[in-house]
């Protein structure tokens, strides 16, 4: 590795929230989290495309606090190197300009030399070597003091992208970079079909490389009250340096008033806090292929379709059906004579749309959000460190759950304040502690959990542990339980 690209260190943006590819994403799995397209999921895509140029502990998670966790437990496939890789937390989301400017002065007060490389976590780019070849090129421009972005050449008169209007292509920028002229909204119909024939406009691909301390001097003259409160964050969190390490007690004031200035934060983007106001801005004109995935139809760009132009996925059968997108789980889903549609089922919702309409689905989620409905936010099977648990029934004061453990795996000890458990055993044996008694339970048997009793439950044998979870209780949502111990540190 040269040595200019020693200080190159990769911001993956992950904190989307799962909308547009409903239902197959959720609030608490969103799309970034899904293997869509390749041979693994987004996330994980996008740290192996970085991966080599970028050393594991210069890639930072840059998320909410809530998906943190979920986040690192699904980074184990990637090995050893999951474990370098960093986080940087935001109380909340607020946006892109607020999280690249809390992930700017954390890396700027530990490596103030450093080249940044943003990248959102949910993009699909399924050539590594030619988009590590135009992110050499855009990194050169950086190191000279430019923020550089990566334009995508328009293939169609594309409605749902930003564009970027570059100066004249006979006028380059830096080391063959063009200079940009402006950043622009996303046009209707007629707009579009002029820039795809104007030849200087391109689909801005939301990725970015600039100095550390290039973007935070931009931030302090476009975005002023912004870059106040990180001052007053950076203050809060660190001391000449260094992490602050208060005692438990000053930690929960910290992380408080942490919160409230976030909060106060205007939710605003880079491109429009930043990459419209500045005169600074340089474009790659990317040769890499490239979707942002940014609704079902997008797959149309990327996945290889049948004669019939479907591109059909999982255990379906199809007669007729042209222009379509199908995805299917487990059960079987059977289609006649569809034309421009997708569909897609899971187990607990299904999705069926026109393709000119699939923008729309946004509008379900919201609509399940203010009706109180869980089908926005968790899927009926939810992936845990330890293994995973399925929502097989749910009604008035009880539910039902299947719950399968990993060889050597155990829960939190924990209780439940609202709700007891029965817990019978269906393949494997269990060992379960309860208060101060530990014992065994094989396959056909069970035993009572009381409500405010502390328990565990482990898997101590070869093969996964199944058990029927019945819970009874005035409540019995996941939120309802207290850690004493976890091997994920989730206390």
């Amino acid at each position: 590795m040269s040595q200019s690209l020693k200080n190159v260190h990769a911001m993956i943006l992950a904190g989307g929230s799962g909308t547009r590819f409903w239902p197959l994403s959720r609030e608490t799995w969103p799309k970034q989290m899904l293997q869509i397209v390749g041979e693994d999921t987004l996330l994980r895509q996008t740290i192996k495309r970085i991966n080599g140029l970028v050393s594991p502990d210069h890639i930072w998670i840059v998320t909410t606090e809530d998906k943190a966790q979920d986040i690192k437990f699904h980074l184990e496939p990637l090995g050893s190197s999951a474990k370098e890789i960093r986080f940087i937390k935001e109380p909340i989301g607020r946006n892109t300009a607020p999280a690249i400017g809390l992930a700017a002065i954390s890396l700027n007060l530990h490596f103030p030399e450093s080249i940044m490389v943003v990248m959102p976590s949910d993009h699909a780019i399924p050539d590594r070597d030619e988009f590590l070849s135009n992110l050499k090129l855009a990194i050169q421009g950086a190191m000279k003091n430019n923020l550089v972005t990566f334009g995508i050449k328009p293939s169609r008169p594309e409605t749902g992208y930003g564009y970027i209007k570059i100066e004249n292509t006979s006028k380059m920028g830096v080391d063959g970079l063009c200079k940009v002229e402006c950043f622009v909204e996303k046009p209707d119909l007629d707009t579009a079909k002029k820039y795809l024939s104007d030849g200087n406009y391109f689909w801005n691909s939301g990725i970015f490389v600039w100095k550390t301390s290039k973007i935070l001097s931009e931030i302090q003259t476009h975005l002023p009250p912004l870059y106040k409160t990180l001052k007053e964050i950076e203050s809060l969190l660190f001391d000449s340096g260094k992490l602050n390490k208060p005692d438990k007690l000053k930690k929960l004031k910290k992380q408080e008033k942490l919160n409230n200035l976030y909060f106060r934060l205007d939710p605003i983007s880079i491109d429009y806090g930043i990459m419209e106001r500045s005169q600074n801005v340089l474009m790659v004109p990317a040769t890499f292929q490239w979707s942002d995935l940014g609704s079902w139809t997008a797959l149309d760009e990327i996945i290889d379709k049948d004669e019939q132009g479907n591109i059909l996925k999982g255990n379906m059968v199809d007669i007729g059906s042209h222009n379509s997108i199908v995805f299917s789980g487990q059960r079987l889903v059977a289609t006649i004579g569809l034309r421009d549609m997708v569909v897609v089922d899971t187990p607990d919702a299904t999705l069926v749309t026109s393709k000119e309409r699939v923008q729309e689905v946004r509008k379900i989620v919201e609509i399940l959000k203010q009706s109180g409905r869980e089908e926005h936010l968790l899927h009926k099977t939810v992936e845990r460190p330890w293994g995973n648990y399925t929502v097989l029934e749910k009604g008035q004061g009880y539910k039902i759950k299947r719950v399968v453990l990993n060889p050597g795996a155990k829960l939190s000890l924990q209780l439940h304040k609202k709700r007891s458990e029965h817990w019978v055993v269906v393949a494997g044996t269990a060992r379960v502690t309860k208060e101060d008694e530990t014992y065994l339970v094989h396959t056909n048997e069970s035993t009572y959990i009381p409500i405010h009793t502390k328990h565990r439950l482990e898997n101590l044998g070869a093969e996964p542990l199944q058990i029927i979870e019945v819970q009874n209780g005035d409540y019995v949502e996941e939120d309802d339980i207290e850690r004493f111990s976890d091997d994920y540190d989730r206390i």
